[in-house]
């Protein structure tokens, strides 16, 4: 799948948003990649998934990891296309991510970490941290979408299907906010 090809299906799905926007990062964008209105779509998840999964075929990967909420299509997807199994982490009661519903990882278990989107890439390094903590190695991040123009950094290799640069602002330097334009926060909804 080529560069044009995702972009023709982020505006089939209206996955990419104008407008003004709180990111989770807490940065204020004027778009925003709502990668939910891309993945409600079966076959489009597929197509997406499949191409990003074969950027790791070669990499020995027994399961695929994502945090919930938004990583949880994309891992499943993903963990079809690479016939391997699929597991997520969920909140605590502090926003920590935490193994619950019976899911486990075996000490030297080889995992792939997928995203949606990164930004900054916070959730993506408490989900490496967490699958190091029970003892798994992290083979790498897969993230359909990376819009931290290539600032998000990780101790392992992270590849993704397209790096959007999307205009962030800080929210006390935002342009967006001094023009008074309602600011939404679709992440969250």
């Amino acid at each position: 799948m080529d560069h044009q090809q995702i972009i023709d299906i982020l505006k089939e799905s209206q996955a990419l948003l104008e407008g003004h926007f709180k990111l989770r990062s807490g940065l204020h964008s004027n778009r925003f990649f709502q990668a939910a209105l891309l993945l409600q779509y079966p076959d489009k998840a597929e197509k997406v998934c499949t191409a990003l999964a074969e950027k790791f075929r070669d990499r020995d990967i027994e399961t695929v990891i994502s945090p919930a909420v938004g990583g949880l299509i994309v891992g499943q997807e993903m963990a079809r296309a690479l016939g391997v199994r699929a597991i997520f982490a969920d909140k605590d009661d502090q926003s920590n991510l935490v193994l619950k519903r019976g899911f486990a990882i075996r000490p030297g278990e080889k995992v792939l970490v997928a995203e949606d989107v990164i930004t900054r890439g916070g959730r993506v390094q408490q989900t490496i941290d967490l699958v190091r903590q029970h003892g798994g190695e992290v083979v790498g991040v897969a993230v359909i979408v990376d819009r931290s123009g290539g600032r998000a950094k990780f101790d392992i290799p992270h590849t993704s299907l397209l790096q959007l640069e999307l205009d962030t602002y800080e929210p006390d330097n935002c342009p967006l906010c001094r023009q008074g334009l309602p600011l939404d926060t679709p992440g969250s909804k």
